[in-house]
C-alpha cells in the first residue's frame, strides 16, 4: 500500500520559506505568513496523529514548521529594530539608515 502525503505540508514549506525571506519587508508580512504556516501545521499534525502509518512527508512538514517560527522570530526582530529607529533618530531614519550610526 502505497503512502498519501499531508495535504498543507508543502504549503507549510513554501509559507515557512517566505516568512524568512519576508521579515525585511517591514516585519509585517513575515510574521503573517510565519503563523499561517503554524495554523497549516497545527491542522496536518492532527491528520497525523490520526494514522500515522499512512502519512510519509511528516520531515518535510517539520521543516517548515522550524522555518516559519525563524521568520516569525527575524520579523520581531526587525520590527524592534524599526521601532528603535524610530525613537532615537525619528522618521528620518527610515529613509536613511546611516542617520541611526552617526
Amino acid at each position: 500500500m502505497r503512502n498519501s502525503r499531508l495535504p498543507y505540508a508543502t504549503a507549510v514549506l513554501v509559507l515557512g520559506i517566505s516568512s524568512i525571506a519576508l521579515c525585511c519587508c517591514y516585519g509585517l508580512p513575515g510574521i503573517m505568513t510565519g503563523i499561517i504556516a503554524l495554523i497549516l501545521y497545527r491542522k496536518d499534525i492532527r491528520y497525523y496523529e490520526k494514522n500515522k502509518m499512512q502519512y510519509d512527508n511528516l520531515d518535510s512538514l517539520k521543516t517548515g514548521r522550524k522555518l516559519s517560527i525563524i521568520g516569525i522570530s527575524m520579523s520581531l526582530v526587525y520590527i524592534l529594530y524599526l521601532i528603535f529607529a524610530y525613537y532615537i533618530a525619528g522618521a528620518e531614519a527610515f529613509s536613511d539608515p546611516t542617520v541611526i550610526w552617526k
